[in-house]
């Protein structure tokens, strides 16, 4: 069990956690949730004995081994295998001790011991946890320092989840990762064997693959059963009853205290004064409840939304290098209300893709036709780096209005997020969360028909992912998404375009049947059933798993239903030209018929909402 005592620590000044409690026993898988900088990867170093702490204790089995993600990543001659092989060290000595060993007794115990710990079945087991995270058999044999930094890293965290330390913690493990990496992970820490705490803002993770959440907010840790749904839900009713004690103590406060002023002074009256003094002072306040709000993400509008497609490509192959095409004979279009996810594998050319469209990469052969007056929004996250460090959100988005008045800049920087002199912040000052916002901001200035997101996530936390989709889900215009966020697919693509092979199809299925695939492909079974949570003081949650794929169905089919009602609005709009019939019936007789077609089938989308919502009503009950 890790059993954490009255801790406080205070980092640099700040007091971050203040008299905290919580005991995680043997066996549970959690989820550590806060805010950034609210002090959760400094707890992580205080558990593996790496910062000190003002007061309070953190206890800890002796015999436990303790595993995290190494912060610099492996780049030596040794091969990927050796690397994930070598972070077993008793593996290690005990196979070097049974070279040399010559007392029969003690080879015996060594040959026991690598019998009892599966040891001759561990390079079979680093491949498989290799090849679950990106790396084909041949890659595995080739050099570390063969690789990139992120591709390093994959293998940094193959090592730790090779280890298997009695406490692992993670600390967002999926920054590395692409969708089909992050699908994998998910499914290898829901069977995890040992106790482990996990960093992360990636929903669908918490929701997946923990059991517990354990949440820092207020200085304070509070242990809750579930997934990350589980525990929203909770804490939103438990911060409920917080204002509503909160409240009433107050009301009862003030009733004691006027009490106090009015008889204080009163002979007859004193004695009972003074007893109320007391019971003022014994009265431990409530807990202020206290909530970050989350600015809102705000993505302009196109002025006018433009014929479609807006995009359309014919017989096209496109790369880097002439004569070596990374795609090929693709043919595809875009529309205005068009919301696509990529999925493949990195390195099998969504990047290329998304290039390609936003006019970045000229196509060898083939022909690309865009909408005139198209304009493109790319966000990407190595963009983050371009940002000048000594400059400020005040000084980029002059650029971008070099012309305007300092009210009007300043009213632009506000609606990015950068109100007052948080303007005038220099940019190596902003957090990871902060430069995405002003990033994306920059991109998106002058509204654009087509936006393209390249894991836009991956710096900022969930109450920012949220803003994100909802901000995503009010833009007008088309939205092409790369991402290992697939709680943000889920709320946000409508179409799913897989990339692999050299070339782009659309995927015949949701993101259940893609993950299905992710496992399937790189030798995975389904996830075990969960095993049962341990009693706690929280109140349990319900079905996560059947739910969650209720609200998917609901969701695909209200998407449906908005875009069906889009295209009968604008072919309306043409049957309303009261020339049209006489002037050219057969495209009036054509887009009759079209309506009716449509008529069809938003009626049974409708028909699938409802049906999708009394599933779900049925499975809450």
């Amino acid at each position: 069990m890790l059993n954490i005592e009255n801790l406080s620590v205070r980092v640099a000044g700040r007091l971050l956690i203040e008299d905290a409690a919580v005991r995680i026993p043997e066996g549970s898988r959690v989820g550590l949730v806060g805010r950034n900088g609210s002090g959760k990867s400094t707890l992580f170093n205080v558990i593996a004995g790496h910062a000190a702490h003002e007061q309070g204790d953190v206890a800890l089995p002796q015999r436990w081994r303790v595993g995290r993600l190494a912060q610099e990543a492996p780049n030596g001659p040794e091969s990927l295998i050796d690397v994930v092989l070598a972070a077993d060290a008793e593996r290690a000595r005990l196979l070097a001790a049974a070279e040399t060993e010559q007392d029969p007794h003690r080879i015996a115990e060594i040959q026991t011991r690598l019998a009892d710990t599966g040891a001759y079945a561990a390079p079979a087991r680093a491949a498989a946890i290799l090849a679950g995270l990106g790396f084909p058999a041949a890659d595995q044999a080739r050099p570390c320092s063969e690789f990139s930094g992120g591709w390093r890293m994959r293998v940094a965290l193959a090592a730790t989840l090779f280890a298997e330390p009695d406490l692992l913690l993670l600390d967002e493990p999926t920054n590395y990762l692409d969708l089909e990496g992050t699908l994998w992970l998910q499914d290898h820490l829901a069977r995890y064997p040992r106790t482990m705490i996990v960093i992360s803002h990636d929903r669908d993770l918490l929701d997946t693959s923990v059991d517990q959440i354990l949440s820092l907010e207020n200085r304070k840790l509070t242990l809750y059963r579930g997934g990350y749904s589980d525990f929203e839900k909770l804490r939103s009713e438990r911060l409920l009853l917080d204002q509503k004690l909160a409240k009433k103590q107050e009301a009862q406060r003030k009733h004691i205290q006027a009490f106090i002023d009015r008889f204080k002074a009163k002979a007859s009256k004193a004695s009972q004064a003074q007893s109320r003094v007391k019971m003022l002072e014994r009265m431990a306040p409530v807990a202020a409840v206290v909530t970050s709000e989350v600015l809102p993400i705000q993505i302009p509008k196109p002025e006018k939304l433009l014929s479609p497609p807006i995009v359309a490509a014919d017989g096209v192959s496109v790369g880097y290098e002439p004569g070596r095409p990374v795609l090929s004979r693709l043919t595809l279009r875009i529309d205005n209300d068009d919301r696509i996810a990529l999925l493949g594998s990195n390195g099998n050319g969504k990047s290329t893709l998304v290039k390609l469209i936003a006019g970045r990469l000229d196509p060898f052969a083939g022909t690309v036709t865009r909408a005139s007056r198209l304009k493109i929004a790319y966000f990407a996250q190595h963009q983050l780096d371009e940002l000048d460090e000594d400059g400020s959100p005040y000084t980029h988005i002059r650029m971008l209005m070099p012309d305007a008045p300092e009210a009007k800049v300043r009213t632009v920087a506000g609606g990015m997020g950068f109100s007052g002199a948080a303007a005038d912040t220099k940019i190596a000052a902003l957090s990871g969360g902060e430069k995405a916002r002003l990033l994306l901001g920059i991109a998106t200035f002058g509204g654009p028909h087509l936006l393209i997101l390249d894991e836009p996530t991956n710096h900022l936390d969930i109450d920012s992912r949220a803003a994100l989709i909802e901000a995503i889900n009010e833009f007008p215009g088309a939205v092409i998404l790369v991402s290992h966020d697939r709680h943000l697919l889920d709320a946000c693509a409508d179409r799913l375009w897989l990339v692999a092979n050299g070339a782009v199809t659309p995927f015949d299925g949701d993101l259940d049947d893609y993950r299905r695939r992710v496992l399937s492909d790189r030798g995975e079974r389904e996830p075990r059933a969960p095993k049962p949570v341990r009693p706690q003081a929280q109140p349990a949650g319900g079905n996560r798993s059947g739910t969650a794929s209720l609200r998917q169905r609901m969701k695909r089919a209200e998407d449906a239903v908005a875009k069906l009602t889009r295209e009968i609005e604008t072919v309306d709009v043409s049957l309303a030209d009261g020339t049209l019939f006489a002037r050219d019936p057969a495209k009036a007789a054509t887009l009759t018929k079209e309506r009716a077609r449509l008529a069809g089938l938003l009626a049974e989308a409708e028909d699938e909402w409802l049906a999708a919502g009394s599933a779900m009503e049925t499975a809450a009950q």
